[in-house]
């Protein structure tokens, strides 16, 4: 059963996922009273803010950052009379006083969203306790990093719960407040079409991709000491090959389906030496601008990856001997999230004495920055057919965005802060689940330290190294570009 909570808490209010994604979704929220009422919402940061001037600021952020479509004046006059602000220096424990202070009566269920350094997660979770704000009536939401390994995504886990039981903890990962992403499941859970064949009897391969055309933007030392494996692979991707590879949940229950996910992060084989290319931008070009190297944005040299590829396996009953590749990294040609699954090509050609060459089924669902679902298959090409026949790979496209015009597309935070104050645990990451993905990672990482593994340069607007493309052609398999 949902509970809704009357007060929102937000850390970290007046930065730059606040100003870009929170605010705006609250608003949305708000502007289609899909939020309670009487919801109060409270930002806490260190910066000296009154009420009026953490509006001001919210306002600005909303006539940035919101789609002109949204903008309603007297709605984010409204919506602005909700927001509250309480300076913190989170480190202090005497400011969560002055904090439980304003925010006063919380009987009617308190969501506390923290985004902080990791540095800070220790403090702020033992201040919200000893000022009373982690009662049975409060859950929280803590956005990454929650560690860099994992011993200390351990060491925070422990800290959070002992305040705060697994139940009401909520660990965001965005791309699973995407729609694309939610869609996965009704597209393998809800046709008969794909079901049957989604095992390694009719599937070769299967790639991820999340491919990015910025270098550090304002990143420059978190980035550094995490790298691409640890930034984007350890969450984003290992959540997208859980929902492609996991079994069919009993229900939409949120126990259900993390159950079935965190059997897939354990399955995963331990990767060995030659199933992994890292690499670090040199200078080059990306969509026409010239861009420097990582080392000369960084303003120093670095051994850190801005470009990894994996082959990884699942070793259960379902994915035995099926390779699935993940590629991420900084500059390469363009923005893209999208995930192909290659089928096997059909046992037996019969068009091949009349001259019919065949190409195996391919599946492509893409995240971004298009939304859409691409299934190639073969068709005849018109004609008489007396020089032979002629069969084409034609694409069967279902675009999300039109097939769904009449409705409001949602970004993933508008969903993930609603499931948040409603308590619907669904689309968030559970502590079994971070640790086999730490598990598996850290082995990636020390298979790197013992074999001495250094990232290959290669040009920025380019995908990556070419042990990236030998990678997947040892194989017979090409990346799907």
């Amino acid at each position: 059963m949902r509970v809704h909570s009357s007060t929102l808490l937000l850390f970290g209010a007046t930065g730059d996922l606040s100003r870009r994604m929170l605010l705006p979704s609250l608003y949305a929220l708000y502007a289609d009273g899909l939020i309670q009422p009487n919801l109060r919402i409270f930002g806490t940061a260190r910066s000296p803010l009154t009420d009026d001037g953490f509006r001001d600021m919210a306002r600005a952020a909303l006539c940035e950052f919101l789609p002109e479509d949204r903008k309603a004046e007297g709605l984010i006059d409204a919506f602005l009379q909700r927001l509250h602000y309480v300076a913190l220096d989170a480190s202090n424990p005497d400011g969560f006083v002055e904090l439980a202070d304003t925010i006063g009566d919380i009987s009617g269920g308190l969501s506390i969203f923290l985004s902080t350094a990791p540095s800070l997660f220790e403090a702020t979770i033992k201040g919200l306790h000893n000022a009373g704000l982690s009662g049975e009536n409060v859950r929280i939401g803590l956005e990454k990093p929650l560690g860099n390994d994992l011993a200390s995504s351990c060491h925070i886990n422990d800290a959070v719960n002992a305040v705060f039981p697994e139940k009401r903890t909520f660990r965001i990962d965005h791309y699973l407040g995407k729609e694309t992403v939610q869609n996965l499941m009704a597209l393998r859970f809800a046709n008969m079409l794909f079901e049957p064949l989604w095992n390694a009897n009719a599937i070769e391969h299967v790639q991820i991709t999340v491919s990015e055309t910025v270098g550090l933007e304002g990143r420059a030392g978190f980035y550094d000491d995490t790298g691409a494996l640890r930034d984007m692979v350890q969450n984003h991707m290992l959540q997208l090959l859980a929902l492609i590879a996991m079994e069919p949940p009993a229900s939409l229950d949120a126990t259900a389906i993390r159950d079935e996910k965190v059997k897939v992060l354990r399955a995963l084989r331990p990767v060995v030496e030659g199933d992994v290319v890292t690499g670090k931008y040199a200078e080059g070009a990306v969509q026409g601008d010239a861009v420097q190297s990582y080392e000369s944005d960084l303003g120093k040299a670095s051994d850190t990856e801005t470009f990894v590829a994996i082959k990884a396996y699942v070793d259960n009953w379902r994915w035995q001997g099926v390779p699935f590749f993940l590629r991420t990294g900084k500059r390469l040609p363009e923005r893209r999230s999208e995930i192909v699954i290659q089928f096997k090509p059909v046992p037996h050609n019969v068009f091949r004495d009349r001259g019919g060459k065949l190409d195996a089924n391919t599946l492509i669902i893409r995240l971004q920055p298009e939304e859409y679902v691409r299934l190639l298959v073969m068709a005849k090409e018109p004609g008489l057919d007396r020089g032979g026949v002629t069969l084409r790979e034609v694409p069967l496209d279902l675009s999300l965005t039109a097939a769904f015009a009449g409705s409001r597309r949602r970004i993933a935070y508008e969903r993930l802060l609603l499931d948040l104050i409603e308590g619907d645990q669904t689309l968030f990451v559970r502590r079994d689940e971070v640790e086999a993905q730490w598990t598996w990672i850290d082995a990636i990482r020390a298979l790197w330290n013992a074999t001495a593994l250094k990232p290959k340069t290669y040009g920025a607007g380019s995908w990556g190294p070419n042990a990236a493309i030998a990678l997947t052609e040892r194989d017979g398999v090409s990346w799907h570009e």
